[in-house]
């Protein structure tokens, strides 16, 4: 029998505060997107008449706490009812409660926010995002596992997988103690997502500007959707489908369409 055990969530004490491990991958996630951004700015923009080197590095505040607001007040809109019973925990993300689709909307606003103070191309800051972002998504999905959220459904024959403690079981599985580690699945596809985006950057970077946030839309589309089918703890459900399988097919085909709207637009150039 192969079981991962349900971890301890605190990283350690400060003055008898907790300090949850989930925050500290977040911290670690985050930084790592940064620099990684950071990065592929620097080598897609250095040929640029607008290119600032570290440009990242000098609006990282900004683009952070944008994209943080945008990640806790898209799951508070998922959860209203909650929320508007216990306002004073919408400040309260030590333990959770970030969606990835709020963090990219915040961040691109963020950068759409740099693009207009520094005069530098809004797709050229946006495919910094889109460049790096598989990356901390795939270090903070294990703050899901700290957290003994973003699970899926019980495995067949009880033999294996992830161990979730009865107080985070969802109603209808209280009978079971081992599911899917649907947050493993994501992080080992977004390392894959990661490998494909820096080819992107590495080939098409410099050329087509933001090509690699149109390509990051559908490919991180595919994987959240394919993976939300197994979860049983999604934010919101319309009917029986949930919100993020939604918010993923909108997001495919912006991205699909983006896409298009860029090889057209080459061919017209090169004409």
């Amino acid at each position: 029998m192969f079981v991962i055990p349900a971890p301890n969530p605190v990283a350690f004490n400060v003055f008898d505060i907790p300090v949850y491990k989930y925050g500290v991958v977040m911290a670690v996630a985050i930084f790592v997107a940064m620099v990684l951004a950071n990065y592929f700015y620097n080598i897609s923009n250095s040929e640029e008449k607008s290119f600032r080197k570290d440009l990242i590095y000098e609006y990282a505040p900004l683009i952070i706490i944008a994209g943080i607001l945008g990640a806790r007040l898209y799951f508070c809109l998922l959860n209203p009812h909650y929320y508007l019973t216990h306002v004073i925990e919408i400040l309260d993300i030590r333990q959770g409660g970030l969606s990835i689709h709020g963090a990219i909307l915040g961040g691109a606003l963020g950068l759409w926010f740099v693009s207009k103070r520094t005069k530098v191309p809004f797709l050229a800051t946006i495919d910094t995002l889109a460049g790096s972002i598989f990356a901390g998504q795939a270090i903070g999905r294990w703050g899901n596992y700290f957290n003994s959220e973003a699970f899926g459904v019980p495995v067949a024959g009880q033999n294996w997988g992830l161990f979730i403690p009865e107080a985070s079981r969802p109603v209808q599985y209280m009978d079971f103690t081992l599911f899917h580690p649907a947050f493993l699945y994501e992080s080992c596809l977004d390392i894959l997502g990661f490998a494909i985006m820096f080819l992107v950057v590495k080939n098409f970077g410099k050329t087509h500007k933001g090509m690699t946030f149109f390509v990051y839309l559908m490919l991180y589309s595919v994987i959240r959707f394919c993976v939300e089918q197994i979860r049983v703890d999604s934010a919101l459900n319309v009917g029986i489908v949930p919100i993020a399988q939604i918010v993923s097919v909108i997001m495919f085909f912006t991205g699909m369409c983006g896409v298009i709207w860029l090889l057209i637009r080459s061919k017209q150039c090169y004409r």
